[in-house]
């Protein structure tokens, strides 16, 4: 199951938001930095309504959504890639996951300490990626130095890896991250396989006040993390108040719908940074729907029929042989299966089909 790092500085909001989208208390959320050492890991599923309409077409009550896997990470502070508050602990951390979501603090509290005396999310943000750059940068050089040896006696591999590595070094010491180097795909390979952390796939959380949530979109320190994180990072921003999603914990559904409504929004932010963050690791979902179940399947974006079917098991990839296939929108639209089938939307596809999300499959295979 893939990862989502949960980063920032210090009192931020991480551990409250990691309890919210993880539906549990299981962060300690503290007023003092550094109350997260040892990274909490909790498995988060994905909101999505159309498993409600695909089982009432089916019949069923049993709905199996997707899941991913979210890690609450100690704060980071100015000094980490030397050591500096939980240093090199933190940035293993890091390492570890496939995706980060920085959450960036855009309220004002005297009440909750910030360990730079005042929320400057711009500030913020460029603290967490000095850090991040630098440990990079001294991976990079290390690695340069590692594969010299190889490269000079003529080993291919080593010799494409110091190319790629001399690109990336004068980048990340310009206080960019890696992500942001344009590579051609060969060389994009290469990078993924050094496992740099800002070559890591990022989206920002802005933190608001409960009191700002409904009107987050015209929030000044939102709108500075939108424009900055699209010009420095090619990465996007979403809104979430963790103070709210910490209360809707305990709700019911009913409850939360009423209580958000107060509030002018439609729906909670956790919502969204959980869809979001699945779509920011490149994973999409088919369904397969009978009276037994509704289940939505992970698969990467570009995935073929067979290797969707082998997320069920891995006999339905060695044996495939064909999917029976219908989009979800003509599935609803039609009402039924058969309804489908009629109208000459319900198909049969082979080994080449590259799956779309939100496909609804049916695996024939033989083994």
């Amino acid at each position: 199951m893939l990862r989502a790092g949960i980063v920032g500085l210090p009192n931020v909001g991480k551990s409250t938001l990691f309890n919210a989208v993880t539906r549990t208390r299981k962060a300690e959320a503290a007023n003092y930095p550094f109350c997260t050492i040892d990274p909490n890991v909790g498995v988060v599923t994905v909101p999505d309504s159309r498993l409600e309409r695909l089982a009432a077409i089916a019949k069923t009550a049993v709905i199996i959504p997707a899941s991913i896997e979210f890690v609450d990470i100690a704060g980071l502070v100015k000094g980490a890639a030397q050591g500096e508050g939980l240093g090199n602990k933190f940035l293993s951390h890091i390492r570890e996951v496939d995706a980060i979501i920085q959450v960036v603090r855009c309220f004002e509290d005297d009440n909750i300490h910030h360990v730079a005396g005042g929320p400057d999310p711009i500030r913020d943000i460029e603290t967490i990626t000095t850090e991040l750059v630098l440990a990079d940068l001294e991976a990079v050089q290390k690695r340069l130095e590692k594969g010299a040896k190889d490269a000079k006696r003529g080993d291919k591999a080593a010799q494409a890896d110091a190319e790629v590595l001399n690109k990336l070094k004068p980048h990340l010491d310009a206080g960019r991250p890696a992500i942001t180097l344009e590579l051609t795909p060969e060389e994009r390979i290469l990078s993924k396989a050094f496992y740099l952390m800002t070559d890591k796939p990022t989206i920002f959380a802005a933190n608001v006040a409960d009191t700002d949530l409904a009107t987050a979109d015209t929030n000044p320190h939102v709108l500075r993390i939108r424009e900055y994180a699209k010009a420095h990072h090619a990465c996007e921003t979403t809104v979430i108040s963790a103070q709210i999603e910490s209360e809707l914990i305990d709700l019911s559904a009913e409850e939360t719908a009423e209580f958000l409504k107060d509030l002018g929004v439609s729906e909670s932010g956790a919502g969204n940074l959980i869809r979001s963050t699945y779509h920011l690791l490149g994973l999409r979902t088919y369904f397969t729907a009978g009276e037994k179940e509704v289940r939505a399947w992970t698969i990467h974006e570009g995935d073929t029929a067979p290797q969707a079917a082998g997320v069920i098991h891995s006999d339905f990839e060695r044996g495939f042989i064909k999917a029976e296939t219908v989009s979800y929108a003509d599935l609803v639209q039609c009402g039924s299966v058969a309804a489908a089938r009629e109208k000459g939307l319900y198909r049969m596809e082979g080994k080449e089909y590259i799956v779309k999300d939100g496909d609804v499959l049916h695996f024939r295979f033989n083994v």
